[in-house]
């Protein structure tokens, strides 16, 4: 097929920033996103020409009995054409919303590139989701088809009835079999869409609140995702596995985009619970050069030897919160490889990370991407911080610099869709220093830092030093209120196979805390408890703080107070 203009613009920008991979600086001062014109269609114009006469792997699925799934770059060209062809003959184009709820299988990479292909959007959705919050989401979204496995048809009873309903494996009632309609062979059925159109639909975790509706367009996520693939630093025929649920925007992020935009394969492992030594030797027996887990991953892996670095593996990456140092230094250790820690959120791209071959500042997630205008908001002036500023800001995005990888907007919700976009700077929520060098060190959600005796607390800080003890797993720390202090600083805990909660624990807890915080940053409480999640899985630190308030007269039975321990208020 004959390459459009907007292919060979996207595929120079790509060459860029590989040939820069190791020269950060260089790639900031020189890169700038491709010109793909006003109407662009990534499937289309990007996925279906790298894909032509292409026999490498775009998508290996490994499932935990070791059966394997492979399609190659030009299988899936046609496989979508054919899903596309059969959407099409139920109804479905430009402008309607699709809402995908497969778990990690063919059948969702296909629906990616056939969904957009038609000019459809895209509605990612995660299947832990039950009838209300789907229910919600078709409403909020006006869904018009739905894609989704026999066995969770159930949930969509009463509650999507005017849908066109399409099922992978045994037909359901009401249901239309998604392989069943799929033509012998689709035509190129590709629809001419603006770049600015709507493309991608996704609801945010809600860590602090309801999920917020964000919207992407045909370039925000499919062009903007070329910073990420800098900062995962893919390069063609690498083998790269992201360890994250499909329905969540890192997925997209690190399963679809960024590794197609590099002309990698795409990697995924399905298990029904985390084995950390089968984990290691599936990267080696499959090859895997890079790897993108969250921090909770990481730290199960080096609960086992490591043993020898995978012959294969090259870039170590975390994502999803952030990562403590203590875990970056013990796989530095073993494997001579250094764990690379970013950020962006659902709203955009990557925004900052650490990058192949740039200098790791221990606490530091890096600095800001090439193409992307980051920059610390101070919360009092509005304006931005000059690197080096003492104190910290807010995360943001410059919008006078037209940030590309930035959202449309939260579609229903413009009360909230201003405040974010307040003073000229989108604002992410997140607080976080920057030295003069340019790297940012992150503080904590705006929502989650707090004062105690006047001094500010980062419960990520302290976090990532009660995560070091043994004993522990994971870690949310939030106020108590207090008669003196107003609040002091209470550790919610998870402990590690082998403990227990008692006194004995956590009376070693605090002595350990004592010896790596400054004072006025003591863990003055502890309590062991379940942490309240999210559905993809971040710690709501919102219900744990609401509970402290809730009990805030009470003396709570399972609660260990510092300043009833004989032991610790004896010692200095």
């Amino acid at each position: 097929m004959n390459e459009p203009a907007s292919t060979g613009n996207l595929r120079a920008a790509r060459d860029q920033l590989i040939a820069l991979r190791n020269d950060h600086e260089r790639a900031v001062a020189e890169f700038s996103w491709p010109d793909v014109g006003r109407v662009f269609n990534w499937a289309r114009d990007w996925f279906d020409c790298i894909a032509e006469d292409n026999d490498q792997d775009a998508v290996v699925i490994l499932e935990e009995d070791g059966t394997r799934t492979a399609r190659t770059f030009g299988q899936l060209r046609e496989s979508s054409d054919r899903v596309a062809a059969s959407l099409t003959a139920h109804g479905i184009g430009a402008g309607d919303a699709v809402m995908l709820m497969v778990g990690n299988q063919l059948e969702l990479w296909e629906s990616m590139l056939a969904i957009m292909k038609i000019g459809a959007i895209i509605m990612p959705t995660t299947t832990a989701l039950g009838r209300e919050d789907l229910a919600d989401r078709i409403e909020r979204a006006s869904v018009r088809c739905i894609i989704a496995n026999t066995k969770d048809t159930g949930k969509f009873e009463g509650i999507a009835s005017e849908q066109v309903k399409l099922c992978i494996g045994p037909t359901a009632a009401g249901w239309i079999e998604y392989h069943a309609t799929h033509a012998e062979s689709g035509p190129a059925l590709t629809q001419e869409v603006g770049s600015k159109d709507p493309l991608l639909l996704y609801f945010t975790s809600g860590t602090t609140s309801k999920p917020k509706l964000v919207e992407h367009t045909n370039i925000s996520y499919p062009v903007g995702h070329l910073s990420t693939m800098y900062w995962l630093g893919l390069q063609p025929g690498d083998v790269h596995l992201n360890i994250s649920s499909p329905g969540w925007a890192k997925h997209a992020w690190s399963c679809f985009f960024a590794p197609w935009l590099a002309e990698a394969t795409v990697f995924s492992y399905n298990y029904s619970r985390f084995d950390a030594r089968a984990f290691l030797e599936v990267l080696t027996r499959e090859s895997v050069t890079s790897i993108c887990a969250p921090p909770t991953v990481w730290r199960m892996l080096l609960n086992v030897e490591l043993g020898a670095r995978p012959p294969h593996l090259r870039e170590l990456i975390a994502a999803g919160e952030p990562l403590n140092p203590e875990v970056i230094a013990r796989v530095q250790e073993k494997w001579g490889l250094t764990i690379r820690d970013g950020f962006g959120q659902t709203e955009t791209t990557a925004s900052v990370g650490n990058t192949p071959g740039s200098l790791l500042k221990p606490g530091s997630m890096g600095r800001p991407l090439p193409g992307v205008p980051v920059v610390l908001v101070d919360p009092l002036t509005g304006t931005a911080l000059p690197p080096g500023t003492a104190g910290a800001g807010e995360v943001s995005l410059d919008l006078s610099r037209s940030p590309l990888t930035l959202m449309t907007g939260y579609i229903d919700d413009p009360v909230r869709d201003a405040e974010s976009r307040a003073g000229g700077f989108y604002r992410t929520g997140d607080i976080a220093s920057i030295d003069s060098d340019g790297y940012i060190t992150y503080v904590g959600r705006a929502d989650d830092v707090f004062k105690s005796s006047d001094y500010k607390i980062s419960p990520f800080e302290l976090e990532s030093a009660l995560i070091e003890h043994p004993a522990i797993t994971e870690a949310a720390v939030v106020p108590a209120p207090d008669p003196i202090r107003q609040t002091v600083v209470k550790a919610y805990l998870v402990l590690s196979p082998g403990y227990s909660p008692t006194r004995e624990t956590a009376l070693d807890i605090f002595r350990f805390t004592r010896s790596r915080l400054a004072p006025f940053q003591r863990i003055r409480r502890i309590e062991f408890l379940d942490l309240p999640k999210t559905i993809s899985g971040k710690i709501r630190r919102v219900e744990l703080r609401q509970r402290e308030l809730s009990l805030a007269d009470s003396r709570i039975a399972t609660e260990w107070r510092e300043d009833q321990m004989e032991e610790l208020v004896s010692s200095p």
